[in-house]
């Protein structure tokens, strides 16, 4: 891994500030639009991971993505489904939102912290859908080539 910080954008939605509620499972559910400020000329595709850092399962994987044409930009409200075929095929694999993406939804009354991160990767990876996201990143691992976050709070 190159270690350069993939820096982005979530429409909507500051570093450290509250998640609009069209992004959790409390409004609409979409998955937000992202602007990418940095791309590697050498990626190739893009990886999504969705987690909730306050969940007792550390790090809870909501949603993964991965294999979406690396662009400078990621649209919002990726459809539900193993393969997306208006992202080139990208794959959604097992998470809270089983092949989709699924927002914040904490218990009521309690503050959890979610984090979106970003990878570029030089290649597609080929796992199944049906992968989580520790597979995803230990067949990843030497194909990472820029990694970001952005984290937000729900209750």
């Amino acid at each position: 891994m190159n270690n350069t910080v993939l820096e982005f954008e979530c429409i909507g939605m500051d570093n450290g500030s509250k998640f609009p509620i069209e992004y959790t499972g409390r409004g609409q559910d979409v998955s937000p639009e992202f602007v990418i400020k940095n791309l590697s000329p050498n990626a190739k595709t893009f990886a999504v991971t969705l987690e909730d850092l306050s969940h007792p399962i550390k790090d809870f994987t909501h949603w993964i993505i991965w294999n979406i044409p690396a662009a400078d930009r990621i649209g919002k409200n990726i459809p539900a489904g193993k393969t997306v075929p208006a992202l080139g095929n990208a794959r959604q694999g097992v998470g809270y939102g089983l092949h989709r993406y699924a927002g914040p939804k904490p218990p009521k009354g309690k503050k959890h912290t979610y984090r979106f991160t970003i990878y570029s990767l030089d290649c597609k990876i080929d796992i199944g859908a049906n992968s989580m996201k520790r597979n995803f990143l230990k067949k990843a691992k030497k194909h990472i080539i820029q990694k970001g976050s952005i984290i937000g709070e729900f209750e």
